[in-house]
């Protein structure tokens, strides 16, 4: 007897026609992506250049007085920059401006410069950058390994290194002695001052570290969602602490160009400065929530900030204004963060 096999063609689904997702508008893609971020960021930037020009005619628009704008953007940069790591992570480090006025108080001991007179002036850098490291490693093994909440870890950093700076330097300004120092910090090259072009390399460094490698992805990764990273094998834990490493490191950075720029060491330095950068990170595009990070948004959002109190001081403009400008500015940066982010996929809960 012969059986008989029965083949049972797999029925085609269609879509309906009304369940059919329209396509979006062009322009629209565009502008809620990452170049029309930036493109709005440039036109902002550009708009308030415009009043600059003119509200104080040639004494903004000179060669020297747009040099000031970016040596007074280099520094809060730098320090950006590894705040945009963090919160693209989801994250938040509330220290870095402590601890760059930590490692300036510690490259200018005595002890330090002395050997430095004898040695090399690299090694007053040597010294910033390794207090800054030291620092972001305690805040990433607390907050990684130790469970504390990033908010309060770097918070009780921040208060720790503030004070850790104050009795070591005795409340006292310890002034840079080592003259090849200020000789290589005080440079031009191209008729650019040499703080610029720290920047100018974080910058693109921090950039390709974002965009263009493993660490950068995971870093998006873990931001967007932490368990689903875990669980697609990310060491998370220890990629947290590379994260605030980072963000000491460019503290460090921070507080060398300081000491080139002020020619001096004090606990003061960096007072207020995590506050600057976070606003200039979620101003220039970075999701407070994590997720999605642009360092060429940061650059600008730094920029945007340092030509509005140059555009203020030109004009004799009370710092309140400015300081109420400057609210209204990132208060509308997070409305539009909210909007934005709220039609994209839904961020896990981790």
């Amino acid at each position: 007897m012969s059986e008989q096999t029965t083949k049972v063609a797999e029925p085609v689904i269609t879509e309906p026609a009304s369940h059919k997702t329209p396509s979006a508008n062009p322009l629209q893609s565009f502008l809620r992506g990452p170049a029309g971020r930036s493109l709005g960021l440039v036109i902002a930037l550009a708009l308030l250049v415009v009043v600059g020009a003119v509200t104080s005619g040639d004494r903004f628009l000179n060669v020297e007085n747009m040099l000031t704008i970016l040596r007074l953007a280099s520094i809060i940069g730098v320090i950006s920059i590894g705040m945009t790591f963090v919160i693209t992570a989801g994250g938040i480090d509330l220290s870095v401006g402590s601890v760059m006025g930590l490692t300036s108080v510690v490259a200018t001991l005595t002890s330090v410069q002395l050997a430095a007179n004898q040695s090399s002036w690299l090694l007053i850098v040597v010294v910033a950058l390794g207090v800054g490291l030291a620092a972001g490693l305690i805040n990433g093994l607390v907050i990684a390994y130790g469970n504390v909440v990033a908010f309060m870890a770097t918070l009780a950093m921040l208060v720790g290194a503030r004070g850790l700076a104050e009795l070591i330097s005795g409340r006292s300004t310890q002034i840079v002695t080592n003259r090849d120092f200020l000789r290589v910090m005080r440079s031009e090259l191209l008729g650019i001052p040499f703080l610029i072009w720290i920047f100018i390399i974080v910058a693109i460094a921090g950039w390709f570290l974002l965009n263009r490698t493993t660490f950068g992805r995971r870093t998006i990764a873990i931001g967007g969602n932490l368990e689903a990273s875990r669980l697609a094998g990310i060491k998370v834990k220890r990629h947290l602490v590379y994260l605030y490493v980072l963000a000491g490191l460019a503290a460090g950075i921070a507080g060398v160009m300081m000491l080139g720029r002020t020619t001096a060491g004090t606990s003061t330095h960096g007072l207020l400065y995590e506050l600057d950068a976070i606003a200039a990170v979620v101003v220039g595009g970075t999701l407070l929530i994590g997720g999605r990070g642009t360092i060429m948004g940061t650059v600008l959002g730094v920029l945007i900030f340092s030509t509005l109190t140059n555009v203020f001081t030109q004009n004799n403009l009370d710092t309140s204004v400015q300081a109420l400008a400057k609210g209204l500015i990132i208060v509308v940066a997070v409305l539009l963060q909210q909007r934005f982010a709220g039609r994209g996929p839904r961020r896990g809960k981790s």
